[in-house]
């Protein structure tokens, strides 16, 4: 169920990453209270993660998968662009994150 929470956390980290930039500093009312949502709910789930995965492996996963997404996302929806240099480090966090998800047991 650990995974599970932390999976909802992360989608919550990517809503509120989003939400934060399309509000416009608290500017937008129905944006921020979707930021403002998404900051809650991330903490919540990922809190209900920590109560079985170790913070040093499932902190950094909530942080890593979110950002990649984050920057995904951001692409999709702000046209932001996506450099190589930008891949690399995807690549970075994504073998980072298998790193941890494997030692999660050991």
């Amino acid at each position: 169920m650990a995974w599970i929470y932390l999976s909802l956390a992360i989608v919550f980290e990517i809503i509120f990453a989003l939400g934060a930039s399309a509000s416009h500093g608290f500017t937008k009312l129905k944006v921020s209270v979707i930021t403002v949502v998404g900051v809650v709910g991330g903490i919540y789930f990922i809190s209900l993660a920590l109560k079985t995965l170790d913070v040093g492996v499932g902190y950094p996963i909530w942080t890593g998968v979110g950002a990649v997404g984050t920057v995904i996302f951001g692409a999709l929806i702000f046209k932001e662009k996506i450099t190589p240099a930008k891949v690399v480090c995807f690549v970075a966090i994504i073998g980072g994150v298998v790193g941890l998800k494997s030692l999660a047991g050991a």
